[in-house]
């Protein structure tokens, strides 16, 4: 629970400093830009529509957004779910009430720092003192009804759930819209609100909604082919150690605190090598083998942890990964610390496991192993429009940035071959091939995903419009079991798995591999190398 409020609290940062940046955007720069000029234009329409009767139902209406409403129903919603036999889910009502108050906090942060006149029209409603950026009613309707809704679709069963689940997804929207009809707000206030609502729920849903895990299932042959090495300790271990290091993200200062970690455990004299532009960490790596090198140390991002891969897969040689980069994805699906030295020191306490790699080849790229994730579309198209300038003051949030300028991007047209099976003809925004499942802040974007169960697994993200993209949210932090995906294509979310995948698009598509983007092109042919890498993993309890 610890480690659920960590991530809660640091993705929190992220989403109120978005928000607030939107805000100021929409207040500065963009103010006199259309459609923003136009707002003015529906306030006065909505103004001129009413009638007693609309004023009537706006007040009822624009409640279910007031401050008591939710406050109550946030309250009688989580005695249901503890109270009501049969329905003892604590991490459920936990959920609600955490999303409901993050999302208030959030708004206080933003009314804080927006500054914001409500609409020039004559408002029904007393002007509370906070900013008209961003509609209060509107987040909070939408952290309540559309959590009831995720929860009435995640925990019950039956054709009612559905049609129960769109009903509650529609109250915030049209608390928004009673609130643009009596004065109190600008659209784009509404719009605000239900972002900061929406985020709220994807914070602290993907943090508190985890079920149980269940494996992809492995071949039968699996468990021979990854047969993980002994657990035995590596404080000390013979023979030379190399550290391979990304001499762009890991100065001078780093690369001795990492000497006086492996000093401490019993590697001495240790071989520091810095990577190249020319050559990002698979000939250092190769060398440091062939030199006798027991251990290798890579110290850079997932770039440079890919490339030295390349060269110790199949040869039983343990790595010890240590975070340095961006995104340090293979880092963190080990359950390894981000801060470098602390990484070394928990993987040196640890022991060897063999993990599996990702094989991969198409039209212009070569060959290639990959020990996160590769794929096509919005993720390479994301990857390869974030600047490094932007990486190194934002950090991974950058990523977010890029990804919200290619959201409108071309929906791809594909054929999917799995294992020998009939192709299946898909629409896609994204393809993932992966090996591993979280991603940045802990969240499980491939829920089902391990580095040692022997397969791969498929993603395939096809939202349409903004219901379709609603829609993946609730799937993503839904966190489908596996008896419950890859069924149906109509879905914004699959999930398949796979030993042996072929991919081809009707037209080129951005790729990448492990986050660094290659060459566009309209073929993926991947494979599973089962139990490949060896890597030193954390021991339980760290």
């Amino acid at each position: 629970m610890g480690r659920a409020a960590g991530i809660i609290a640091s993705t929190a940062v992220c989403q109120a400093a978005l928000m607030v940046g939107f805000g100021l955007l929409i207040t500065g720069p963009a103010a006199r830009v259309w459609p923003l000029t136009s707002e003015d234009d529906v306030t006065d329409a909505l103004e001129r529509a009413r009638t007693g009767t609309l004023d009537t139902v706006s007040l009822v209406v624009s409640e279910a957004g007031n401050t008591a409403t939710v406050v109550a129903g946030t309250l009688l919603a989580c005695l249901v779910l503890l109270v009501v036999p049969r329905l003892p889910r604590w991490r459920d009502a936990l959920f609600l009430s955490v999303a409901v108050s993050l999302q208030s906090l959030v708004f206080l942060v933003i009314t804080e720092a927006v500054d914001r006149t409500r609409p020039d029209v004559e408002r029904l409603d007393a002007s509370p003192p906070t900013s008209s950026y961003t509609s209060g009613h509107t987040g909070a309707a939408t952290a309540l009804y559309a959590g009831i809704a995720i929860l009435v679709l995640h925990r019950t069963k039956g054709p009612w759930r559905r049609a129960v689940a769109v009903l509650l997804f529609l109250v915030p929207l049209l608390v928004g819209i009673a609130r643009a009809y009596r004065g109190m707000h600008h659209p784009t206030d509404i719009a605000g609100g239900l972002v900061n609502g929406g985020l709220s729920l994807l914070v602290v849903g993907r943090a508190l909604l985890t079920g149980p895990h269940v494996p992809a299932p492995a071949p039968a042959d699996a468990a021979a082919r990854k047969a993980p090495a002994p657990r035995a300790s590596t404080e000390q271990a013979p023979g030379r150690t190399a550290v391979v290091f990304n001499p762009t993200v890991t100065d001078e200062a780093a690369c001795a605190g990492l000497r006086r970690v492996l000093e401490d455990h019993g590697h001495h004299g240790a071989d520091f090598v810095p990577t190249t532009a020319e050559d990002p960490g698979e000939g250092q790596t190769a060398r440091a083998v062939r030199d006798g090198a027991s251990l290798v140390v890579v110290c850079g991002g997932d770039g440079t942890v890919r490339a030295a891969a390349e060269a110790l897969a199949g040869t039983g040689i343990p790595l010890a990964v240590v975070p340095c980069g961006t995104g340090n994805l293979l880092a963190r699906n080990l359950g390894l610390p981000v801060k470098p030295e602390e990484a070394l020191a928990v993987a040196l306490r640890g022991a060897p496991h063999r993990i599996d790699l990702g094989r991969i080849e198409g039209d212009g790229i070569a060959p290639a192993h990959f020990t996160v994730m590769s794929g096509a579309g919005l993720d390479a198209a994301m990857l390869e429009s974030t600047s490094d300038r932007a990486k190194a003051v934002l950090g991974w949030p950058a990523y977010v940035v890029a990804g919200l300028r290619e959201l409108r991007a071309p929906r791809m047209r594909l054929t999917v071959g799995l294992d020998g099976a009939r192709p299946l003809r898909r629409t896609a925004r994204m393809v993932l091939l992966a090996n591993t499942g979280k991603v940045q802040g802990g969240a499980a974007l491939v829920p089902a995903a391990r580095p040692d169960d022997g397969v791969l697994d498929l993603m395939i993200l096809d939202p349409r419009g903004p219901m379709g993209w609603l829609g993946a949210v609730v799937s993503l932090v839904r966190r489908r079991p596996e008896g419950e995906i890859g069924h149906t294509g109509r879905l914004p979310v699959e999930y398949f798995t796979f030993r042996h995948a072929d991919i081809r698009f009707e037209s080129p598509q951005p790729r990448e591999l492990d986050g660094d983007p290659v060459a566009p092109g309209r073929r993926l042919t991947a494979q599973v190398r089962p139990g490949a890498l060896t890597v030193l993993m954390p021991a339980r309890g760290e």
